[in-house]
């Protein structure tokens, strides 16, 4: 028995060696292939990309990604620093980026400045004839890069807009003479006769039954990013039918009979407005379109410039001519119309920019502008066709050739306002 154990116990020895040598080898083998394996590359080595510095402050969630750690690159550090070279903007680029943004406010000072400094050099018959390059020439431009920026399709569907130009009429043609005109001269005639006297009261109320100006509001539309066709069809929309509207309500408040050369005005309106977008939109199947995308931001600021000398020659005529008003009709005037243009304008863009009407920001601004303006062009020789040999005439263009300027000068400076509103929409 003792014999037996012991061979078992041999065996199980015997047994035990072949595992335990299986075992060893195994091991063996594994820390070999270890040795021999390539080195593992970091992934942010990987195609030889550098290493990305990494912040030891957590990814803000509403960046998006993973809160793994916010990874700063090298244009951030350059960001920072102001420069590739790490030193900080100079003040001639500080310089050039402030007058770049604010160009038109800028402009606007200098023209008005320049007009005041030698306003002979501007006024209308002068040795430069502004009211050729400018007046004509530059207004034809502006209608021509209209039609060559805008598509067929935009002009179409703005036309095709029924409520929103119909709107837009209702506030030139409804809102303007009978929920201001005539709540405006009664109230004063009633409660400060004194205060202006019985022409330009009546030249107040004329002003309210004019249509909306044919440049102006497109320009300022198109510097606030606002919807250049919604201005441009209800311009000629407003202008054709103040050929007839704005008679209707002169003959409704002094009842005289009114004859205007109708096929001169459509005629005018047509060669200043509708021929050069005409051409414009032909231009578009030419390499010229692709000119005009490429260079967009010159033509955008050749626009500006032509704005600025339309109010240069206006400001020009104003300082030479004046209007014959003594010192407190002036003041009266002055105070009442920039408050009546103010009001009016951010009264509209309210209305047109209220949840209800369901309109983009662009058409809000658009629509603002339409109908808070009031034409020169075209009310000038309006009212001088109606009311010639009329003694009161000048008081009749008074309010008229005032409001003008101011509507350049205020138009300008909710610009920026208005750009700001877009691009929100936009965003």
């Amino acid at each position: 028995m003792k014999v037996a154990s012991i061979r078992s116990r041999v065996g199980l020895k015997v047994r035990r060696l072949p595992a335990m040598k299986a075992l060893f080898l195994l091991l063996i083998a594994s820390t070999t292939a270890f040795q021999r394996a390539p080195p593992v590359v970091a992934p942010s080595r990987i195609n030889n990309a550098p290493k990305q510095p990494r912040c030891a402050f957590p990814r803000p969630s509403h960046l998006g990604g993973t809160n793994d750690g916010l990874r700063v690159t090298s244009d951030d550090l350059v960001g920072i620093r102001g420069g590739g070279d790490g030193s900080p903007p100079s003040i001639v680029a500080k310089s050039r980026a402030f007058v770049s943004k604010n160009f038109f406010l800028i402009g606007m000072g200098v023209a008005v400045s320049f007009a005041k400094l030698l306003p002979e050099l501007g006024k209308n018959g002068s040795v430069l004839r502004p009211e050729l390059f400018i007046g004509r020439y530059g207004v034809t431009v502006i209608f021509l890069l209209s039609g060559l920026s805008l598509k067929l399709s935009e002009l179409t569907n703005a036309a095709a807009n029924l409520k929103l130009n119909s709107l837009i009429q209702l506030m030139t043609f409804g809102a303007w003479p009978f929920l201001v005109g005539v709540p405006l001269t009664k109230g004063l005639e009633l409660f400060a006769p004194s205060l202006l006297s019985k022409p330009l009261l009546e030249g107040l109320l004329i002003l309210t039954c004019l249509p909306t100006t044919i440049n102006m509001c497109i320009i300022l539309t198109s510097a606030s990013g606002g919807n250049v066709a919604t201005s441009l069809c209800n311009t000629v929309i407003s202008n054709m039918a103040g050929i007839f509207l704005t008679p209707a309500l002169l003959l409704r408040f002094f009842g005289k009979s009114i004859e205007l050369p109708f096929f001169e005005l459509v005629s005018k309106l047509c060669n200043k407005v509708l021929l050069p977008v005409a051409v414009g939109q032909a231009l578009r199947a030419t390499p010229v379109k692709d000119y005009y995308t490429k260079h967009s931001s010159f033509f955008k600021r050749l626009q500006e410039v032509v704005l600025l000398g339309i109010v240069w020659n206006a400001f020009c005529n104003a300082f030479t001519k004046g209007l014959g008003l003594d010192l407190g009709n002036a003041i009266t005037l002055f105070t009442i119309l920039p408050l009546l243009h103010i009001g009016s304008l951010m009264t509209f863009f309210t209305f047109f920019k209220s949840s209800l009407l369901n309109l983009s920001p662009g058409e809000a601004v658009a629509a603002a502008f339409c109908s808070s303006h009031k034409t020169l062009a075209f009310g000038l020789p309006l009212i001088n066709t109606i009311f010639e040999g009329n003694p009161n005439l000048a008081a009749y263009c008074a309010p008229l050739m005032l409001i003008h300027p101011l509507q350049l000068v205020i138009g300008s400076l909710v610009v920026p306002y208005f750009k700001e509103f877009t691009k929100e929409g936009q965003e």
